[in-house]
């Protein structure tokens, strides 16, 4: 036997048989040339911009109308965060234009499978205002101990100078419910004194903590304070633990006189004493 042959010609080693029929491919064959076809593609979509922006925004309608949807290409990942726990939220004029908006949107999607083709369909507009819609609901700002994100939250900060965004021209407006009514009296003191002065703020220092907060109330409306949490960064702050000196709180009072208290209150501050001074004045009154 020489090189696997016999010296006369006959053959000791043969090829086994195939199987009849075609075997499915190795899967690391397939594995290879997909991944031949993936960055192939990946480059042709770098070229055309237009369809680029509709396969994106063919990714978010899927995650943020359809349930459990997988049928997008691309791996982009959409994460919202609705706060339903936060009481009154759903109530605010922000959260009821969103939920407005995003049932409009809901009534015109098509089954999943034709999700493609209504996109294309769509004008330029509505396609821009539809990827507007879905971008929005990831944004998240929100401040957690557990979760320190700084360069996430300086980014929302830039994200609404860009917009020319601040909470006052959206809306909010210190109330009992949603601030005064959940800090200490010296952070209801305080504001008032950023807001309206130091005059005002002794209007009712005095106070207990339920009638002073609605009394802030009062004096804040239609004012443009903001407590440090919906301050944008760079926006000029006190902190509410630190005592503003006399002459600076003179200068962020309101032109003229301080608010006064309405007379029922007025009558109830005058018959408590606002200081321990005035007490020991009382006093002496009294022993003389």
């Amino acid at each position: 036997v020489v090189n696997g042959r016999s010296t006369n010609g006959g053959s000791e080693a043969t090829e086994e048989p195939e199987e009849e029929g075609i075997k499915p491919l190795p899967e690391r064959l397939v594995f290879d040339l997909t991944a031949q076809k993936t960055l192939a593609l990946r480059n042709a979509l770098a070229s055309n911009v237009d369809i680029a922006f509709v396969a994106v925004l063919h990714a978010l309608v899927l995650q943020v109308f359809y349930r459990f949807a997988k049928d997008s290409c691309l791996e982009v990942t959409l994460a919202s965060n609705s706060f339903g726990q936060i009481q009154g939220l759903a109530e605010t004029t922000w959260a009821k234009e969103i939920a407005e908006r995003h049932e409009a949107w809901d009534r015109d999607m098509p089954d999943s499978d034709k999700l493609w083709d209504f996109l294309l369909g769509l004008d330029e507009a509505s396609r821009k205002a539809l990827f507007a819609h879905c971008a929005s609901l990831s944004l998240n700002a929100v401040v957690e101990p557990w979760n320190r994100r700084p360069g996430a939250l300086t980014h929302a900060d830039a994200l609404a100078a860009t917009l020319d965004f601040d909470m006052v021209t959206a809306g909010w407006e210190p109330t009992v419910d949603n601030y005064l009514g959940r800090v200490t009296k010296a952070r209801i003191v305080q504001a008032v004194r950023e807001a309206r002065g130091q005059d005002s703020a002794q209007l009712i220092d005095h106070m207990k903590k339920d009638l002073m907060a609605r009394e802030a109330a009062r004096l804040l409306e239609g004012s443009t304070w903001l407590p440090e949490p919906l301050r944008l960064e760079g926006d000029a702050a006190v902190d509410a633990g630190e005592t503003i000196p006399e002459d600076a709180a003179d200068e962020t009072a309101l032109d003229g006189d301080a608010a006064e208290l309405p007379a029922f209150l007025a009558d109830t501050a005058s018959e408590e004493p606002t200081t321990l001074a005035g007490e020991e004045t009382d006093q002496l009154e009294a022993a003389e």
